[in-house]
């Protein structure tokens, strides 16, 4: 295929066909093939009539109603492009084909003005941060505008810009179908999957490079940002949840780096585990990444239900492409779509969001989304660019840039942050799941928080058979026939009597006390036990939302991450209530941790990755309620 293939399917509004550059590829891959529109993800059709074929997909957000979350209904098709034809391009040579004139904007701005948005932002964080809904939530607006030229003459100009020069991408690409026009430079690979093992690559914190460039002292504030690191923290927990679902070693975390691109700087970690799945089943568990989401998952869904004025149509979602390989299955590579454009009908669109937490100021979200957009904008050529940058970009050959992770102190700062974290994750944990408790079996009762993935395979490393089940559909013969269950966390306020989850919950953790039955209660649950034994519920001053504390657990003290809105309290140096045994904080009276006979409980969370001490004390509770 030559680049007067390529020139005819830009002439032709009928054609389908995408072009990929990878980071640290010399040439331009150019997909061409038939556009197939499925419903759900299992329909993807990676075999046709006894063949693999080569799949790409264009995955909208309103997929995550697969998983049973919720989410406004655009009809954004989840678009597939049964690959026929699939070669190189030399990258020289398709930016000399590619359009280059600028195409002005008309009429720009964001779909939502800055002061609603930002009134937004404080709702967010006063009524559903506040009240225990989750630890971070992603909240978008649209810039847009209108264009004047063809839509896929803009499109490849766009790309083109993209190729020439943005750099540290892990995709640019174009994908243009007949109505669905896509262009982007996607920093972050959501989920990878070859030859058996899965990576996952979440990337937080946005550093955007000042005039001049970005320098250690500027990178050094950056890097020293509670707000910044914290954020890097409750995303890895939010995907670590995913890759303890998929894989069955849970996941190992390596990192973090610092991802360098031309005008911006993130921090990110990589997770990689081991999975026997189908990669549409793995894309599946896996959807969507927490950087433009929050956590937990469901809840965020529920919460860009009630805030976001309109539909995401595939902001947030993926690009996947399924290629087959020698074991007759297929590899995924799934970047997400962030840092994207989409042109339809005359008029762009870029869709933006702000992650926001306990430490969020309104008014720096609104600045952050008119940064993201102009990084965008900037890099399509759409607005001027930074000159000193361009000349910059410009001026340097492959590999002669420094990187700035190179800088000792910096490496310095980044690897201090792994100080805090549990060597759990951070070391290989192999598929050995001989421990103490074998020969037990535990049942973990899901309150709508996918920590009980990670949970669950803690407890496996334990020793304990586990399985999982949703507060939904648990039936009381599963809760009875267990040898230990497990209530779960969630989101929410415990002492919410109308609310069915809670009242399930409430149902689980009574069923097996009045049984002296073993039982082992996490946050949430950990609050309704509590409240069972008679001690007070109240919300915290401020939401303790990926926060790291050492706190006492029955003679020892433990490090432990904290996701938790509201406490179980009793008076200061209270040490036992209606028999059972309190753990609590010598001040506050904040409840850590209970025990008495048959049952125990912790509010932070064991599983976490802020929890250095965490299967350690995991380990002790277990062998308490089994006792």
């Amino acid at each position: 295929m030559t680049l007067t293939r390529l020139a005819e399917l830009t002439a032709d509004p009928e054609a389908s066909f995408v072009l990929i550059a990878r980071d640290g590829a010399d040439t331009v891959e150019l997909l061409t093939g038939q556009v197939v529109d499925v419903d759900l993800l299992a329909d993807i059709p990676l075999t046709i009539d006894g063949t693999p074929r080569e799949i790409f997909a264009l995955v909208p957000y309103r997929q995550v109603r697969e998983r049973g979350f919720v989410a406004q209904d655009d009809g954004a098709p989840l678009r597939c492009i049964v690959v026929d034809e699939h070669v190189h391009l030399p990258t020289a040579e398709v930016l000399s084909a590619l359009p280059s004139a600028a195409v002005p904007l008309r009429d720009g701005g964001f779909d939502i003005s800055d002061e609603r948005y930002a009134e937004i932002v404080k709702t967010v964080i006063a009524e559903e941060i506040g009240r225990g809904e989750g630890a971070n939530f992603v909240i978008r607006r649209d810039y847009t505008a209108e264009i004047d030229v063809d839509d896929r003459t803009a499109a490849l100009t766009w790309f083109r810009a993209l190729l020439a020069h943005e750099r540290g991408a892990y995709w640019t690409f174009a994908v243009v179908t007949p109505g669905r026009i896509a262009v982007g430079a996607s920093p972050e690979a959501h989920v990878v999957a070859r030859e058996g093992v899965v990576t996952m690559n979440p990337i937080s914190g946005t550093f955007r490079h000042p005039a001049g460039g970005a320098t250690r002292e500027t990178l050094t504030d950056f890097l020293s940002s509670t707000k910044e690191t914290e954020e890097l923290f409750m995303v890895v927990d939010e995907e670590l949840k995913m890759m303890s679902a998929v894989c069955s070693d849970g996941g190992r975390i390596t990192g973090p780096h610092l991802k360098e691109m031309s005008r911006l700087t993130h921090t990110e970690y990589m997770l990689r585990g081991r999975s026997r799945l189908d990669p549409r089943d793995i894309l599946r568990e896996t959807m969507f990444a927490p950087t433009v989401t929050g956590s937990p998952m469901q809840n965020a869904c529920a919460v860009i239900r009630r805030h976001e004025a309109k539909p995401r149509g595939y902001y947030s979602g993926v690009a996947a492409l399924f290629t087959p390989n020698g074991d007759g299955g297929h590899d995924l590579d799934a970047p997400i779509l962030i840092r994207t454009v989409y042109v339809q009908d005359g008029a762009l669109s870029v869709p933006v969001g702000a992650t926001l937490v306990r430490h969020s100021d309104p008014h720096g979200e609104v600045s952050e989304t008119h940064g993201k957009a102009a990084g965008v904008l900037g890099a399509i050529g759409a607005i001027d660019r930074d000159a000193a940058a361009e000349a910059r970009e410009d001026a340097d050959e492959p590999g002669e840039r420094r990187a700035l992770a190179d800088d000792p102190t910096i490496a310095a700062l980044l690897s201090s942050r792994n100080a805090r974290l549990a060597d759990f994750w951070m070391n290989p944990q192999g598929e050995d799941f001989t421990g103490p408790f074998s020969g037990r079996s535990a049942l973990v009762v899901d309150a709508e928080d996918r920590f009980t993935t990670m949970l669950a395979h803690q407890l496996r490393h334990l020793g304990l058979d586990v399985s999982i089940a949703p507060w939904s559909s648990v039936d009381d013969a599963a809760v009875d026939a267990a040898d230990l269950v497990v209530a779960g966390p969630g989101p929410g306020d415990p002492r919410d009597g109308d609310s069915p989850r809670i009242a399930r919950m409430r149902e689980v953790v009574a069923r097996r006390l009045d049984a002296h039955r073993p039982l082992l209660a996490v946050c949430l649950s950990h609050q309704i036990l509590a409240d069972r034994l008679g001690i007070d519920l109240a919300p915290l001053a401020a939401p303790h939302q990926g926060l790291q504390k050492s706190v006492p657990v029955f003679g020892e003290d433990a490090s432990i991450g904290f996701y938790n809105t509201f406490t179980a309290r009793v008076q200061p140096a209270t040490t036992s209530v209606a028999g059972a045994e309190v753990s609590a904080d010598p001040q506050s009276g904040d409840v850590y941790a209970l025990r008495g006979d048959g049952f125990a409980s912790v509010q932070g969370h064991l599983e976490s990755i802020l929890s250095r001490d965490g299967i350690r004390t995991l380990h002790r509770l277990v062998e308490h309620a089994v006792a």
